[in-house]
């Protein structure tokens, strides 16, 4: 397949309902002929006043942020036939996101995982329900998927 110039992009993190986006993402670039792109975000140490332990945790927050990118990749490739786009930044989440949206026009869509939870449905669903939350110029569609969704329930509606 060649590449798409759309991108539907997915935030990893280690909640279930992170791999279900994945999921629905994946399934619908499968059928529309666009790429998932992934992204994790580490967030700084703040050790600055000791510099063996901040590059330690670096290191440590790099390291397990890759390994989550490359699991939910395997996932990704095992739907789509496709290794997905990976991109790993340094930041708080949110603001790694909203930046990532503004640079990359190929981005079209952005799917998010809602936890099922007393707490709520999670700190990005959260800031998109506040207004634009997310996005401070281009605007993107955003798909928000139960993260208690079922794959065969995707499936159907995909």
């Amino acid at each position: 397949m060649t590449q798409s110039p759309r991108k539907f992009l997915v935030v990893a993190d280690e909640s279930p309902e992170s791999r279900t986006a994945l999921y629905f993402a994946s399934r619908r670039a499968n059928k529309t002929g666009a790429q998932v792109t992934i992204l994790a975000a580490h967030e700084p140490s703040d050790f600055n006043h000791w510099i063996g332990v901040a590059e330690t945790a670096k290191r440590e927050a790099v390291a397990a942020a890759e390994a989550l990118l490359e699991s939910m990749a395997e996932d990704a490739e095992a739907v789509t036939g496709e290794r997905p786009e990976l991109l790993l930044r340094e930041g708080e989440r949110s603001t790694v996101l909203a930046d990532l949206l503004e640079e990359d026009p190929l981005i079209s869509l952005l799917i998010l995982g809602a936890a099922k939870s007393s707490e709520g449905p999670g700190p990005l669903v959260s800031s998109l329900a506040r207004g634009k939350g997310l996005f401070t110029g281009r605007a993107v569609p955003v798909t928000v998927v139960p993260g208690d969704m079922e794959c065969g329930e995707i499936d159907a509606l995909t």
